[in-house]
């Protein structure tokens, strides 16, 4: 490049700057163009809804009619290796793209418009696998959502877990942290009886900044609330899958899905960089060292202490039977028989149920308080 090439660019952007009020380096943000069920068109649409000033769209993919900056790339099974080449040389800081394959401790942050309220949530997860062990997973993706909600200007964003299997035990874990000095706050549930622990009116309404749940269920979560006013075939609504965070991840890949529609596209861009303003991958290594000191690697051992030291169940008498009347709630389903266990080696006559807020366990109306201190003694209950 000639000297007077050189002079031209940096007068041209001194003058985008005075123009933009943006002094900084220029974001870019890729996007991949091949993979969609409704074709490059319908991302290169997304592209142009989401033209800006205040950052670049780099597409990843073939050429077409746009003004909009192309690297070419005309096989599906090329662009991928284009697109960590562009984001390893920095010459993009994140890219949007489809079916990408995380490493396993990587999952994605999805952002969704509820139906109720038109509120922003984001849901803590929705691909890839941040632990192979359910909890471990659930209390990780607690803190990938702080981190992406952080990340898009959230400062103390409020946290709900979804009634899901394991939801009892994620409870009682975060709260451990949190009383260990881990600085997570915690969303109450719009339903007469409170609680952190969301139920389906909570999606609806959009009561959590960040709703904790397992991947699986969020990717569903992710697709009804896209698609629900469509159909299923168009994502329409949201900002997509979002950012892979990870404990120490630090490419910032952002997930569309392939029936995802040119707007979620086009505000998948937008997600991307403001989580590239915010540094999702640095807010995520700080979050993860403020859990850690918290104890965070303490109570992934003990989960996996337990998972490893079930041998042979002992036999445990049931005590005569009673009338159980009272209920008590927070104990988690997969939990459920060995807390009742736990009571009939106290002696005090149990037996299992589900109440409207999820599984309880139901005990003599008189021996309510104790039959409640055993159990939260043993840890069943928070």
């Amino acid at each position: 490049m000639s000297s007077k090439n050189i002079i031209a660019d940096v007068f041209l952007e001194v003058a985008n700057a005075i123009e933009s009020g943006d002094f900084g380096p220029k974001v870019r943000i890729g996007l991949t163009t091949l993979g969609s069920e409704h074709g490059v068109e319908n991302l290169v649409k997304g592209a142009e809804l989401a033209k800006s000033k205040l950052f670049d769209i780099v597409l990843i993919g073939p050429k077409v009619d746009t003004d909009l900056e192309i690297v070419e790339v005309n096989e599906e099974s090329e662009m991928h290796k284009k697109m960590e080449e562009l984001l390893d040389s920095k010459y993009i800081d994140a890219c949007v793209t489809m079916h990408y394959n995380f490493p396993i401790g990587v999952s994605t942050v999805g952002r969704v418009l509820t139906p109720g309220r038109g509120k922003e949530m984001i849901l803590a997860t929705t691909t890839g696998t941040s632990a192979t062990n359910r909890i471990e997973a659930m209390i990780r993706n607690a803190v990938y959502g702080i981190s992406a909600a952080k990340s898009i200007g959230i400062k103390n964003p409020k946290v709900g877990i979804l009634n899901v299997d394991g939801a009892r035990q994620v409870e009682k874990f975060l709260k451990e942290l949190q009383s260990n000095g881990y600085g997570i706050e915690f969303a109450e549930s719009m339903r007469a009886d409170g609680g952190c622990v969301m139920r389906g009116n909570d999606l609806l309404a959009g009561t959590p900044d960040v709703m904790v749940t397992d991947t699986l269920t969020g990717n569903l979560l992710m697709k009804v609330f896209s698609s629900f006013t469509t159909g299923g075939d168009f994502e329409s609504q949201g900002f997509g899958y979002g950012p892979g965070v990870g404990e120490d991840y630090d490419r910032k890949i952002f997930i569309v899905s392939r029936a995802s529609g040119s707007p979620v596209v086009a505000n998948a861009l937008k997600y991307a960089y403001e989580a590239v303003l915010g540094n999702v991958s640095d807010v995520a290594r700080n979050e993860y060292a403020d859990a850690k000191k918290a104890g965070l690697d303490n109570i992934i051992a003990s989960l996996n202490a337990k998972k490893e030291d079930k041998g042979e169940a002992e036999e445990v008498k049931m005590p005569d039977k009673e009338v159980v009347t009272h209920q008590i709630a927070g104990v988690d389903i997969m939990e459920l028989d060995d807390a009742v266990e736990a009571l009939w080696k106290k002696g005090i006559y149990a037996e299992s149920g589900m109440g409207c807020t999820g599984p309880i366990v139901l005990v003599n109306e008189a021996k309510g308080e104790e039959a409640a201190a055993h159990l939260k003694e043993a840890g069943f209950i928070a």
